[in-house]
């Protein structure tokens, strides 16, 4: 009797040193399927724990829970656990006092599974850069925001809140300005800028130790521009423009003002030849341009006349102002002809068609929507989705699109040793999904649990952010109508 009592003292003097061998974790997801975005494939019954907003520690289910004790469980079985989403094109705007509804698209962003999205220059910079120190301090919720502040353009341009340039110096002061910003890129446009300035904007943005990415003057070659520097190529017509042959015939005479933009346009439509088109996109390649191809917005507005937005769910979480903003698009695309309407759907069709070019090439792709104000029916948040599927429509793996919102986002912001995979050591960014994205794209929306930043964002309160966000856009649909 007595050794038993001495063999039970000692036993229960173990638990103690037993729960202490444990280490201790703020989140452990179990039984996941992690979906590894770099080789294509599922890893079943996986644990991920985390700690703050990192990951401590991913591997098979009994090993990790045996290592690690946790408050907060996220159960992951029959679900697939993928890095939080990133839309690398995406606007704020519509000026000052549009800046609350703008704020409530935030939330938007974390339902539906985007961790990280990247400003691409409005006409309330200094709002969003305040937003992104807020986000980045706890103090305002919402996904990473990553901004180019203020554009750089031409003087007088149709763009409002830029930093107008009309000479080196302009480019020399702007440039100073945006690094004394703390920026995280810069946007270059060419509503008015020359294209020798545009030249030398991106050249002196490189020389800061900044990305450099925006629109492509007309009387340039999209050559030109990545010659000097360019590190991103927005919107999918100009890869399209890069492949065609007489691309650089055309700008010269576009330049000259030989032809006007309406005849330049025409040419370029009907000058797509593939073998430049492969020659150039390896130029890409070679160089580390990335392509960020909207496509969303493209087939969008290219289907205005046919496609009836009027109904659509979406817009119950898109504020008056901003929504008002929309009809500026949908105006001009009411006045085309029969003829322009289908020439439009037509340059669609071969515009999206370069898709499959551009990932035969080796370009990378990064998803983004070009969401926000002006852009009509283009949704923040459920845009993402939609870029996606779109992307596997017209020639991508679902795994070739999952990695542009994954993987490309921190590829390009040269942080993919913290950012776009589950594993030990990254950003305790990640999406739980119902579903395998790597069958379906269309997984991407199937939308269990959030974690952002190591914090658990369950379904219930995902629900809760999109109820309070509609909430007020009715609030302020209420308000407005009395006015």
């Amino acid at each position: 009797m007595k050794l038993a009592l001495i063999a039970l003292s000692a036993a229960a003097s173990l638990l103690p040193f037993q729960a202490m061998a444990q280490q201790k974790a703020d989140v452990l997801i179990r039984h996941a399927t992690v979906v590894d975005v770099e080789h294509a494939r599922t890893i079943p019954d996986q644990a991920v724990a985390t700690v703050g907003e990192k990951i401590v520690a991913v591997g098979n289910d009994a090993e990790v829970a045996k290592a690690w004790a946790a408050t907060r469980q996220v159960e992951g079985k029959g679900r697939f656990l993928i890095p939080g989403l990133w839309d690398m094109h995406m606007h704020f705007g519509g000026g000052p006092e549009l800046a609350e509804e703008n704020k409530a698209l935030l939330p938007l962003y974390v339902a539906y599974g985007i961790t990280t999205i990247r400003d691409c220059a409005g006409d309330m910079a200094y709002d969003v850069l305040d937003w992104r120190q807020q986000i980045a301090d706890g103090k305002l919720f919402g996904p990473r925001l990553l901004t180019s502040g203020p554009k750089i353009e031409g003087i007088k341009p149709v763009w409002k809140g830029t930093l107008e340039t009309g000479s080196e110096a302009d480019v020399d002061a702007a440039v100073a300005k945006l690094v004394a910003l703390k920026v995280d890129f810069v946007k270059i446009t060419d509503s008015t800028l020359k294209p020798e300035l545009f030249l030398y904007a991106v050249r002196k943005v490189r020389a800061a130790g900044l990305r450099a990415s925006g629109h492509i003057p007309m009387a340039l070659t999209v050559g030109q521009a990545v010659d000097a520097g360019i590190s991103s190529i927005e919107h999918l017509s100009y890869a399209y423009k890069a492949g065609v042959k007489d691309e650089a015939r055309i700008a010269a005479d576009f330049g000259a003002a030989r032809i006007d933009r309406a005849q330049a346009q025409a040419e370029l439509a009907a000058g797509f030849d593939p073998a430049t088109a492969m020659a150039s996109y390896a130029k890409l390649r070679d160089r580390n341009v990335f392509v960020t191809p909207t496509l969303n917005i493209e087939r969008t507005l290219a289907y205005l006349d046919s496609d009836d937005h009027s109904k659509d769910a979406f817009l119950a979480y898109i504020g008056p102002g901003i929504r008002k903003t929309y009809q500026w698009r949908i105006d001009r695309a009411a006045k085309a002809t029969p003829a322009e309407i289908a020439a439009r759907h037509e340059q669609y069709r071969k515009t999206a068609a370069v898709m499959p070019l551009l990932e035969k090439a080796g370009v990378t792709i990064m998803a983004g929507t070009d969401a926000g104000f002006l852009n009509s029916f283009d949704y923040p948040a459920l845009a993402l989705h939609q870029e996606l599927a779109l992307y596997v429509k017209n020639g991508l793996t679902p795994a070739e699109a999952l990695s542009a919102a994954t993987r490309a986002g921190p590829k390009w912001f040269g942080v993919l040793d913290r950012y776009g995979a589950v594993e030990t050591g990254k950003q305790a960014d990640l999406v739980l999904l119902d579903r395998n994205p790597l069958e379906d794209i269309t997984a991407t929306q199937s939308i269990d649990t959030v974690i952002l930043r190591g914090t658990v964002e369950d379904r219930a309160t995902l629900d809760r952010l999109l109820a309070e966000v509609k909430a007020k856009v009715a609030k302020w649909d209420a308000e407005a109508a009395k006015k």
